[in-house]
């Protein structure tokens, strides 16, 4: 069966690779002959392997045609998240010593200072952007593939909740871009999706997370025609994937929190009968959340908890009903170990940091030996995440060890809170934190994003509060509730809590 981007091209010019956002069909011929373009330029423009170039681009058909210009030419590829600010994109830029840099005119004010430092002739945009050149340019006139082709990479950027982003950048391999690397197929193998076979990715997030872009690229690379969201909504998404007879997507917990807010009639009215795999990690997912997905969606909703610099786990449906609560088993070749302060191995049950590996593959953090040091002890690295593994080896995760409430000497994990107080239906979102207190040490606060036509009150607090008492122990209840609009999350549903602490919210005291 024939697999990657230029192969299938050849072999069923006319499949769809893409459905923009606008809805335009984009075949694998068409696609792959853009990619040949942008690729002969970046080669006119002098990139050679191992350079780099910064996208800011919202999810689209030039988004994807560049990605695959780079994967083709040997360069890094650093998505730039488009809610930053030109300062931040300008960090990105500078940091990867970047040689190109595409934007798009949404974007245009963070663009022009990001790209400051690049000549114009390396800047190109979509739309019109001052002194930017357009992106139809890049390469125009040129026909066929770009010479030296050799197999490039994305260079991601960890989401810096903690600190300023480092760049993940690993070796390039010199490989052939035609040939996808089996580890594509084996990545979603894992979670029973096949090359071909009829499948169509719904890509619902922004493309410049890490798993985000990895299900796209490797949808396409499969054979898999892949529908593009620019913002996702609850009802669009049902409706497309109605339409487009979705069979699997990535998605977040606060989607899943979204989507069950829906009237009953609006989730009734479309059919969801081709899901096969819709699978969620980067957040912790509350427990009675999950169980309502699969109670909606049935057994298609698989987890797994990853991370950018490598490794993992995985569950299945089946399996997290008979260990709810679980991010599953180790992929095969992954490796998962609790280790205590001092790095020694824990036993079952008892919890420490959870380290990882997938089998011998390395990184290292760009420009940062020490982070990179720091993070490891041996061949595993860690992200800070605290968790256990039970006697089957099936990993629970806690929460990270920088949220980690200490009050009264009790070690307090708030994504327990935050996915009880999630439940309830005057809550749209939550973020649980310690703040100062003179007798414990830490005090828990909560900031609660109210539900549409919720208003704050002392009223609500005092719901919330009883609510709180069915569910959690006495020491666990917050102390604080205060309320925000809107909670400061990325896209892909990550929580910038120390945002929260240095901001104060509209409160009300319990």
């Amino acid at each position: 069966m024939v697999t990657g981007l230029w192969n299938i091209a050849a072999d069923q010019p006319d499949l769809t690779a893409l459905v923009d956002p606008s809805g335009r069909e984009i075949t694998y011929s068409e696609l792959a002959g853009t990619a040949n373009r942008y690729g002969r330029g970046f080669r006119a423009l002098g990139l050679e392997p191992g350079d780099s170039i910064v996208l800011m681009l919202p999810n689209s058909a030039d988004l994807v045609a560049v990605y695959f210009a780079a994967y083709q030419t040997g360069l890094y590829v650093v998505m730039a998240n488009w809610h930053l600010t030109g300062a931040e994109v300008a960090y990105l830029v500078q940091d990867s010593g970047a040689k190109a840099f595409v934007a798009h005119e949404r974007f245009a004010a963070a663009a022009v200072e990001a790209a400051a430092g690049l000549p114009a002739e390396a800047r190109f945009a979509v739309g019109e952007i001052t002194d930017f050149t357009p992106l139809a340019k890049l390469g125009e006139g040129e026909e066929g593939r770009p010479d030296g082709r050799t197999m490039g990479s994305p260079m991601l950027y960890t989401s810096g909740t903690t600190g300023r982003p480092k760049g993940v950048r690993r070796p390039l391999t010199g490989a052939d871009p035609d040939v996808v690397p089996p580890s594509a197929a084996w990545f979603f193998g894992i979670f029973g999706i096949k090359p071909h076979d009829g499948h169509v990715h719904l890509c619902g997030s922004p493309l410049y997370h890490t798993a985000v872009l990895n299900f796209v690229v490797i949808s396409i690379q499969l054979g898999h025609t892949t529908v593009l969201m620019d913002h996702w909504a609850p009802e669009d998404m049902l409706r497309l994937i109605e339409r487009h007879k979705v069979t699997h997507s990535h998605m977040v917990p606060t989607q899943f929190h979204r989507l069950l807010a829906l009237p009953d009639d609006v989730k009734a009215k479309y059919d969801i009968g081709s899901l096969r795999a819709m699978i969620h990690g980067a957040a912790p997912c509350p427990l009675e959340v999950k169980r309502r997905m699969l109670d909606w969606w049935g057994p298609v909703v698989i987890e797994y908890y990853a991370a950018t610099e490598g490794g993992g786990t995985a569950i299945t449906a089946q399996e997290w009903l008979r260990k709810p609560g679980s991010v599953g088993l180790p992929w095969p070749t992954s490796e998962i170990k609790i280790l205590g302060e001092d790095g020694t191995e824990l036993p079952v049950g008892e919890q420490g940091l959870v380290y990882m590996r997938m089998g011998d593959a390395t990184f290292e953090y760009h420009k940062d030996a020490e982070k990179t040091r720091a993070a490891r002890v041996g061949k595993l690295f860690t992200l800070q995440d605290i968790g256990y593994l039970d006697e089957d080896g099936y990993l629970f995760l806690c929460d990270r060890k920088n949220d980690m409430i200490i009050s009264g000497g009790v070690n307090i994990y708030p994504a327990e809170i935050e996915g009880e107080l999630i439940c309830h239906p005057k809550v749209a979102d939550v973020a649980v934190f310690g703040v100062p207190h003179p007798d414990w040490g830490e005090a828990i606060k909560a900031v609660v994003q109210p539900a549409d036509g919720v208003e704050a009150s002392e009223e609500l607090t005092e719901e919330l509060l009883e609510f709180a008492r069915t569910r959690l122990a006495k020491f666990k209840l917050p102390r604080t509730i205060e309320y925000l609009a809107e909670l400061p999350r990325d896209p892909n549903g990550k929580l910038y809590k120390r945002k929260l602490r240095s901001q104060e919210g509209s409160s009300s005291g319990a």
